[in-house]
């Protein structure tokens, strides 16, 4: 994304360098157009009416040539008048305009007849030329600040016009990691059953039916990691919000780990009766069911024998706390467990692996405006899901609020 904001900074300055260069090229011209004018003015005036020749216009010097008499103003710079154009208006009464350099100062002179005399005007072009390199010098500074300014602008443009499409591939680029990570195990484990049920089918019918057991309960696994795959790589993020109450969403999750882990206590304990817990919030309700799921699926991966889970209001938030009785997390890895596939070691040894399921948690806490957190207690690991219970403003991926 930054290669294409620079490109596009670039290719705007490059534009506005242009625009920049065609204007102080229009200006300069109409300028200088402006100014020959004006000195073609002054110059005409003067001739037309040389009586005083001591007394010109500021910056005029005059000579006028009758016969064989020749007056010039006082202090008239040395090299002008100019012979050669006096002798040849004098000769062919043409008017002429002559641009001269005399004593390092540049000069437009103009020579004409009135009436038997010739008349030469020299005007000073010092003021001219400097009034044309304020000119220049305003319209280069102002134009190295449109150039800044309009590099900055497209930096700026470009992130912005990148971004969607950066998101966009590096959800695709997630979605593909995760699917090749994820589908890699259930995908085998569906294989083998299948062909361990291919060279049992003359087994007694009471072992066909655990290995028929066996693979729905893993197709059923790869069914849920398919869900979590396309959750995590939804980009909608306000669509579809409704009231959710998340005590009922608690209660529908504890009854499905109590049937898939009958040897393990699934609990639920607001340390008030649940029917005075209001615990509605808006939102997504399939994506917050299946966040609360994978709270209690990585609970159970952990627990040693129980897991329990409470439903509360902190304020305008609702806050779901799953707790389990394993090792818990260790401080040093509390910032990783909602990053993709992290793994950590426990206090005692023990190796936790959380795959998708805390990230997507996390996406989702994330979307709705909430954040989750992790944090380990005297009797095993706790993870808190926290929800305002308003309408949630929107939310950038991948920023969780987490602590």
């Amino acid at each position: 994304m930054r290669r294409v904001a620079r490109r596009v900074g670039a290719q705007t300055a490059a534009v506005v360098a242009v625009a920049v260069a065609l204007f102080a090229g229009v200006a300069v011209l109409s300028v200088l157009d402006s100014q020959h004018a004006a000195q073609d003015d002054s110059l005409a005036a003067a001739t037309a009416d040389p009586d005083d020749v001591s007394a010109p216009p500021a910056g005029i010097w005059l000579t006028t040539v009758t016969g064989t008499r020749t007056t010039s103003t006082p202090r008239t710079p040395p090299g002008l008048p100019l012979r050669a154009d006096i002798d040849a208006t004098a000769a062919d009464g043409t008017t002429r305009t002559t641009d001269t350099r005399a004593g390092g100062v540049e000069y437009r002179v103009r020579t004409a007849t009135r009436g038997s005399t010739v008349v030469q005007a020299a005007l000073d072009l010092t003021t001219a030329h400097a009034e044309r390199e304020r000119l220049l010098r305003a319209l280069a500074i102002a134009g190295a600040a449109g150039l800044v300014a309009a590099t900055a602008v497209g930096v700026w443009s470009g992130r912005r016009a990148a971004a969607p499409l950066a998101e966009a591939l590096a959800v695709q680029h997630r979605f593909l990691a995760d699917a090749g990570h994820e589908l890699r195990t259930p995908v085998t484990l569906i294989s083998t059953r299948a062909q361990l049920l291919r060279r049992a089918v003359d087994r007694p019918r009471a072992a066909l039916h655990a290995d028929v057991d066996a693979l729905v309960a893993d197709a059923a696994a790869l069914a849920a990691v398919l869900d979590d795959l396309l959750l995590a790589a939804d980009p909608r993020q306000d669509d579809d919000r409704v009231p959710v109450d998340l005590g009922t969403v608690a209660d529908r999750a504890i009854a499905r780990l109590a049937a898939a882990h009958p040897g393990l206590s699934a609990t639920r304990d607001d340390g008030v009766p649940a029917t005075a817990v209001e615990a509605v919030v808006h939102g997504r309700e399939q994506a917050l069911d299946r966040a609360v799921t994978a709270l209690l699926d990585n609970a159970a991966r952990h627990a040693h024998s129980r897991v329990v889970v409470s439903v509360g209001r902190d304020g305008d938030h609702v806050e779901v706390t799953v707790t389990d009785d394993g090792a818990g997390i260790p401080d040093s890895a509390l910032p990783h467990v909602f990053d993709r596939f992290s793994s950590t070691g426990s206090p005692v040894g023990e190796q936790r692996r959380y795959g998708l399921g805390l990230a997507i948690v996390a996406d989702i806490a994330a979307r709705h405006g909430g954040s989750v957190r992790a944090r380990t207690s005297r009797s095993g690991a706790l993870i808190t899901l926290r929800l305002p219970t308003g309408r949630p403003r929107r939310a950038s991926r991948g920023r969780t609020g987490r602590r």
